[in-house]
């Protein structure tokens, strides 16, 4: 028998699965405008070249473009725009982060070292309900944690915080250096780091308590927002699984029972009514 809770969490399943979608397609869009701005910038030029060469006889030279997607950090090439992240290669230790102009809102940081640690860690996020503490998986998930290990020494997610809870869909969404988790502000759930990196450990990938995965808007898509389960999400076997939580779950029970903010989705998830906020993350363990 299906019960009210059973479609509640299966509809909080279908908004994810549809806000992932919906983000990935803005950012295929912001891409395209990228693309065509560049485009367009060429053929202008070549046109100035062309008319430059009926009047003058000859010309050489390189002709230099710029993309009109938005960025903090350098404007985007068609290469940077079209380079795909690479998976751990376990020969050289590395790892193919590559730039992400078209991402959003972005706090650059610059781009992680391609050598990565496999060595196990833990990760301690300070928040101003206390402490949660994970282990990370780097033998599974080493481009992943390279990302979390790099992000917390720049850091990245001091003093944000975490715009996205569940109740029937029991998560909590953080890793977005720009929410505002108010409940009123459109643009959270799109900052990162403005950089991407494969998706890792997904075979068999379950997502039940305490496990902690990257958010994501479609395949290769990560950047720095990760959630935590505290219950049974159901969910398909698309985000990177990179640690278990082993201490501070309480923490998110108490906050799912405040409940969420008005202005949510209409799924059962929106910003937390009590405000979890990051105040550091620290690794800890071999790099």
């Amino acid at each position: 028998m299906v019960t009210g809770k059973d479609r509640q969490r299966q509809l909080a399943r279908e908004h994810h699965q549809r806000q992932m979608q919906s983000r990935a397609e803005r950012q295929q869009r912001a891409r395209r405008v990228a693309i065509l701005g560049t485009s367009t910038a060429v053929v202008v030029v070549i046109g100035g070249i062309v008319a430059a060469i009926a009047l003058l006889g000859g010309t050489d030279g390189d002709v230099a473009t710029a993309s009109a997607a938005p960025s903090a950090s350098a404007p985007a090439t068609d290469a940077a725009a079209a380079a795909e992240p690479k998976a751990y290669d376990p020969a050289t230790g590395t790892c193919g982060y590559v730039a992400d102009p078209g991402s959003g809102q972005v706090k650059d940081v610059g781009l992680p070292p391609a050598k990565v640690s496999t060595a196990a860690a833990t990760m301690t996020i300070k928040t101003n309900l206390g402490d949660i503490v994970a282990k990370l998986d780097a033998a599974k998930a080493p481009c992943t944690v390279g990302s979390f290990r790099y992000l917390a020494s720049k850091n990245y997610f001091k003093d944000s915080k975490c715009h996205r809870l569940g109740t029937d869909f029991p998560i909590l969404q953080c890793g977005d250096p720009l929410a505002k988790a108010d409940g009123k502000n459109p643009t959270d759930g799109q900052g990162g780091p403005g950089y991407r990196f494969v998706d890792e450990n997904l075979e068999g990938a379950k997502y039940s308590r305490g496990v902690l995965a990257m958010a994501n808007s479609g395949p290769n898509t990560n950047g720095s927002q990760f959630f935590i389960v505290f219950g049974d999400t159901g969910l398909n076997a698309a985000y990177t699984p990179f640690g278990t939580v082993t201490k501070g779950l309480e923490i998110l029970d108490k906050v799912a029972k405040q409940g969420i903010l008005p202005g949510g989705t209409g799924d059962g998830t929106g910003a937390p009514k009590q405000p979890v906020e990051i105040k550091d993350v620290t690794i800890t363990g071999k790099s």
